[in-house]
């Protein structure tokens, strides 16, 4: 690797494409953050709306302002791309990032299928970049990274079992929204769109899984995906976990509980954690000195956007791929196609076996009956 890069001695120059609710809220304020560090400068934004990213521009103050994405890039050449628009559209425009020579940090889910996850990748620079990153800040902050120590260190001993929580609540008002609910445009249910953060955090927690076996259904809403899965899933390392995605659960809460040899660690929640969200049960016999060092998380770092944005600027400043990217970032997705795969085909799937050629490789629905949307036939007059 070069000991420069070509972003050293300036600031990163960040397009935000998408101006909705999440660009308003989590990508500004991480975007601001770091503006005020010196580390980025933010110049442009894209919306197929004029009013809508003109408002943006105003209120964010973002000089430049677009509705076409291929002539931002062109005229003004950012050196970071946040992708804040439906799954839809962010492998078209993740490609066209990369292309131009920026990074891409995108919004989860960050494509809809394996196969576009493998497209994008493809794109990807070879040796320093430009790599692309997906949205997974639940990663991100002291409490994970404190864990993450611990648990690489073996000083918990080794993990055993865990739990896996994500049991939101939507109402029927919420799927009145057309475009939710359903695969073409939502890419699957809670698995892929809610229970996501916290599956792809156990992976982080815990290493690669190997199989999964899953059940899905469709218990209240009108949906075309599931409102409901259940999952169990062994890892690599022998550690077995059970998975829970729903929408159907008044009493929300998202929660990670891992068993360890020496200690309990649990993570309570809803839509970011601190320190005081995560607490360590020690093993009878382990002494209070001992577990007090497990308990010491240092000064308080919530998870957020702006956490993982700072690492990212900093991958880009070293030239090195950054976490929630390539492989790293394929795993989460891979094991939402497998629970997909296990719950509509009633079998157990293991990590590799879908590729090119498999149904759910395309599609998270596998094309399965019951399952894949109905395409209704034109009756001929």
């Amino acid at each position: 690797m070069s000991p420069t890069t070509p972003y050293d001695g300036r600031r990163i120059r960040a397009a935000v494409i998408g101006t909705g609710a999440i660009a308003r809220g989590s990508h500004l304020t991480a975007l601001g953050a770091l503006a005020e560090q010196g580390e980025v400068e933010v110049v442009a934004a894209v919306d197929i709306d004029a009013k809508a990213v003109e408002a943006f521009c105003a209120a964010g103050g973002v000089p430049h302002g677009y509705t076409d994405l291929d002539r931002m890039l062109r005229e003004q050449r950012p050196d970071l791309v946040t992708i804040c628009t439906p799954p839809t559209l962010h492998r078209d425009q993740t490609v066209a990032a990369l292309r131009a020579g920026a990074w891409v940090w995108c919004e989860k889910p960050p494509v809809p299928t394996l196969a576009d996850f493998d497209a994008v990748e493809a794109e990807e620079g070879k040796e320093a970049g430009p790599y692309a990153s997906i949205v997974f800040q639940h990663r991100f902050g002291s409490g994970t990274r404190h864990v993450r120590r611990l648990l690489d260190g073996q000083d918990l001993g080794r993990p055993l079992v865990a739990h896996c929580q994500t049991t939101w609540y939507r109402d029927t008002a919420y799927y009145a929204v057309p475009w939710r609910g359903r695969w073409e445009t939502e890419g699957g249910g809670p698995a892929m769109g809610h229970g996501i953060h916290q599956m792809d955090l156990l992976l982080d927690l815990l290493g690669p899984w190997s199989e999964v076996r899953a059940m899905a259904g469709r218990l209240v809403h009108d949906v075309q995906t599931e409102d409901v899965s259940t999952a169990l899933v062994r890892f690599e390392s022998g550690a077995l976990a059970t998975v829970v995605n729903s929408v159907l659960s008044p009493d929300e809460v998202s929660r990670i509980r891992i068993d360890c040899e020496r200690a309990t660690v649990e993570l309570t929640h809803l839509y970011g954690h601190s320190n005081e969200n995560w607490a360590i049960t020690p093993a009878p016999g382990v002494p209070d000195e001992q577990a007090a060092t497990w308990r010491d998380f240092g000064a308080d770092v919530p998870s957020s956007h702006t956490e993982q944005l700072r690492e990212l600027v900093a991958s880009m400043r070293a030239g090195e791929r950054p976490r929630s990217s390539g492989a790293d970032g394929r795993g989460s997705l891979e094991l939402i196609a497998a629970l997909y795969k296990s719950a509509f085909t009633d079998v157990t799937v293991r990590a590799g076996e879908i590729g090119p050629g498999d149904p759910f490789y395309t599609a998270m629905h596998g094309n399965a009956p019951g399952w894949a949307p109905v395409v209704s036939e034109e009756v001929p007059v």
